[in-house]
């Protein structure tokens, strides 16, 4: 008979520690990109055309090397693209358990920076301006600050704010093993 009660007590265990490691929040920022694939490939075609099309006026009455400086143009707008889609790699992943906070930010380089806190001693702590809002976010604790949220706009920050500090509060008073 004690072993079933043992088993129970070391399933019981085992839900207690699983409890504790679930996340309460975990969210990844990305920075926004309005323009895919799909729209830089429509947008490419159409600056080349548009290109084609203006420096045939030029190739004919003999001023050819206008044709090499649209070309430069479009290469040089394709190279922006490219700088910006690569930037668009970066993320930055936050998870918030009974246990621990966790930031992982990677740069558009593959770069890698992990911050850790315990979510007893993490604070929010918020910048605000009078006329755009919530301008920037920090997770600080013991002395340690870093920010976060930084590809988000200012409504979108408020609102994330609000998300981690509930997130926060909820991980300070602990898990709710009843729940699991």
């Amino acid at each position: 008979m004690s072993i079933g009660k043992h088993d129970r007590d070391g399933y019981a265990g085992e839900r207690m520690q699983v409890a504790s490691e679930r996340p309460v929040f975990d969210a990844t920022i990305t920075p926004h990109r309005s323009l895919g694939r799909n729209g830089f490939r429509i947008v490419m075609t159409l600056v080349c055309l548009a290109s084609v099309v203006s420096s045939i006026p030029f190739v004919v009455l003999g001023a050819w090397p206008v044709a090499g400086f649209f070309g430069l143009d479009i290469l040089a707008l394709f190279i922006a693209f490219k700088v910006n889609f690569n930037a668009a790699r970066a993320f930055e992943r936050l998870v918030v358990t009974p246990l621990e906070v966790l930031l992982r930010k990677v740069s558009h380089h593959g770069t890698e920076a992990i911050w850790r806190s315990n979510p007893a001693w993490t604070k929010l702590e918020k910048e605000r301006d009078e006329d755009y809002g919530l301008m920037g976010l920090s997770l600080v604790s013991r002395g340690r600050s870093v920010s976060v949220a930084a590809a988000l706009s200012p409504q979108e920050r408020e609102g994330f704010a609000d998300a981690l500090g509930a997130a926060l509060a909820s991980a300070r008073r602990g898990t709710d093993f009843s729940a699991a």
